[in-house]
């Protein structure tokens, strides 16, 4: 407000470079505050100033006039296509190649900061040339360049799976790789998200990362002290397995399922997330495989989350993914059932306090996840407690399975009877002509006349 941005314009020129600095630090800071900051720094005419001078000044000048950039650039594409069209990033490429690691990292950071927006700017960061000098930055010794440049190399291979293609085609993945067992952590987390960025486009990019032999080393970041490590870690194992059957067997066969079922254990909230999902992708490819996740105990900790996570989406997710492992055969849907799992789902169906449109995701996942396992189960003792409060829309199903069962198994018919189900199923309103009605009559034509009046 003090008209200071005109004040210290002048200064990027002075002949003292260390007032340049400053005034570049300065201005950088300024519009890192905010995009309106930002934006009266493009105005103001600095960018040419600055990219002119990136390539004839001194290291500390270069860190700074990249700091202005990344402070510029990291608001919104539209900011950062400034960027791009003052020539900022031919300029910031030439900075990969300093000989000051501070002045390639500073570069670095900023190159990701314009190619994270879309793919369009992700785009003209590789037309400029930085994929292959980022992948030598991250065989620097310099943990915080190794860390940077990883970081540049995931936000690049986001977008789509032409980027990822270009990092991959620059030999980034055996780079990368090498560097899972890193004890750096924060080194670790931008590694797992440059793999797992990679591995999410497509089942070719996903076998290019497998063949890097990730596992099971990968499976080590799952036990990793650091929250993001675990996290990115088991984000990378599910966008590995959720291609296909044989990519989620391989995981099976690392001993990835017994991890990941650690992992989500081990932690609470967003950080389970993916090894739930992961859950979910390996158990829906097949009956295998998802007895698989059966038999290495995964049904109770995926119960315990729709329990203990307060969070609409995790408590989806959770849904989702046992209805996944639930869905096969009735074998599979008894090893959920037996768990406890139907009353949870049903009550978190039912209970519609929580916000609406969450309400509505985790509420079309967990009615899917209860068809798709009382759709199944042939264990009647489990659905018993379903029949006094399901909705009419759950109902039909459940009632469609004591229509399946009881004819033929005259145990279950009496039991029946003497929970008080029978009576339960007698109270049903059903619309004449129904699918409904369809099955109260099958099950009361397994009864005498006298026992259904």
């Amino acid at each position: 407000n003090s008209g200071v941005m005109s004040l210290l314009r002048p200064l990027l020129l002075d002949v003292d470079p260390t007032i340049q600095q400053t005034a570049a630090l300065a201005l950088g800071r300024l519009a890192s505050y905010n995009d309106d900051l930002a934006e009266a720094v493009v105005k103001g005419d600095i960018l040419p100033h600055l990219v002119c001078s990136l390539s004839e000044q001194n290291r500390f000048y270069k860190k700074a006039a990249a700091f202005v950039l990344r402070a510029v650039g990291k608001h919104s594409p539209q900011l950062a296509q400034e960027i791009v069209h003052c020539g900022a990033l031919e300029m910031l490429v030439i900075c990969l190649e300093d000989f000051d690691p501070g002045v390639k990292e500073a570069a670095s950071w900023a190159l990701g900061y314009i190619a994270r927006h879309n793919s369009e700017l992700s785009q003209a960061v590789v037309d400029a040339g930085a994929v292959p000098l980022l992948v030598l930055c991250i065989q620097e010794p310099e943990i915080a360049l190794k860390r940077i440049a990883a970081s540049t190399l995931s936000d690049i291979s986001k977008h789509s799976p032409e980027l990822a293609q270009t990092v991959v085609d620059a030999g980034a993945i055996a780079h990368l790789a090498q560097m899972i067992l890193n004890p750096d952590a924060k080194l670790k987390r931008q590694v797992l998200s440059a793999l797992s960025q990679i591995a999410k486009h497509s089942v070719d990019l996903a076998e290019l990362v497998v063949e890097a032999e990730i596992f099971p080393v990968v499976l080590t970041c799952l036990k990793d002290s650091d929250e993001y490590v675990k996290k990115n870690g088991a984000t990378l194992v599910r966008e590995i397995a959720k291609h296909t059957p044989e990519l989620s067997q391989l995981i099976v066969n690392a001993g990835g399922v017994a991890a990941v079922i650690d992992c989500i254990g081990s932690c609470k909230g967003t950080v389970r997330l993916p090894g739930i999902m992961m859950l979910g992708y390996i158990a829906a490819h097949s009956e295998n495989l998802s007895m698989a996740v059966i038999v290495s105990k995964g049904i109770p900790p995926l119960c315990a989350c729709l329990i203990e996570e307060h969070e609409d989406h995790i408590k989806a997710a959770a849904a989702w993914a046992l209805g996944q492992v639930g869905r096969h055969t009735p074998e599979h849907a008894r090893a959920v059932a037996v768990a406890d799992v139907l009353p949870v789902l049903l009550a978190i169906y039912m209970d519609t306090n929580s916000s609406e449109d969450l309400q509505m995701k985790a509420s079309i996942s967990t009615k899917k996840a209860l068809k798709n396992i009382v759709q199944k189960c042939t264990y009647l003792p489990a659905l018993e407690p379903l029949l006094h409060n399901a909705p009419p829309n759950i109902m039909k199903h459940i009632v469609g399975q004591y229509s399946k069962v009881l004819p033929h198994d005259s145990k279950a018919r009496r039991s029946f009877v003497t929970s008080g189900g029978f009576k339960k199923i007698q109270e049903i309103k059903a619309e004449p002509g129904s699918l409904l009605q369809e099955y109260i009559n099958t099950i009361n034509n397994c009864y005498p006349e006298e026992v259904v009046r």
